[in-house]
């Protein structure tokens, strides 16, 4: 069994969200406000009809699919522009290869981003082979505006290891 409580704590000391900007872009202190979530998905059946939803967690084991999300709220007068929400993938789970292609992920600590597809990392044989799900460190977003006032979500799928 994997505590949730682990999980947890190992997202509060990876910095769920981390944020940057351009620096023509820099948000004024305080401008955005992120708020980060992880939920389980579980299916449920209800008559006999299957339905997958997302419960908070308290215990979360191998196998168990997340989702990790991070909301953002512009509280400033003024729009934001190509805002970069960061995510750092905690030790204990690994990236879901079906998320979504709008964000860009990172295998090598968040140096280098690019889809997954076109990412490559060392093989044990002193070369290079195609990065996989497992190898992902960090998932990044760039939103393109947000206006005053806005609100907004991001979001990756994860596998408990």
């Amino acid at each position: 069994m994997f505590a949730f409580k682990t999980i947890r704590i190992a997202i509060a000391a990876s910095g769920l969200a981390l944020i940057s900007a351009p620096a023509f872009a820099a948000p004024a202190a305080g401008q955005i406000s992120l708020k980060g979530d992880v939920k389980v998905e579980k299916t449920v059946v209800t008559n006999g009809a299957s339905t997958h939803v997302l419960v908070t967690p308290q215990k979360v084991v191998p196998g168990d699919r997340l989702v990790f999300s991070t909301a953002y709220h512009n509280n400033g007068a003024s729009a934001v522009d190509h805002f970069v929400v960061t995510n750092p993938l905690p030790k204990g789970v690994a990236y879901a290869a079906d998320g979504t292609e709008a964000s860009e992920v990172s295998v090598d600590g968040g140096k280098s981003w690019g889809q997954l597809a076109k990412l490559t990392v060392a093989d044990d044989k002193g070369g290079q082979r195609a990065a996989q799900a497992n190898d992902v460190t960090h998932v990044r977003w760039t939103v393109a505006v947000i206006a005053p006032g806005a609100t907004g979500a991001v979001s990756y799928h994860a596998v408990v290891r």
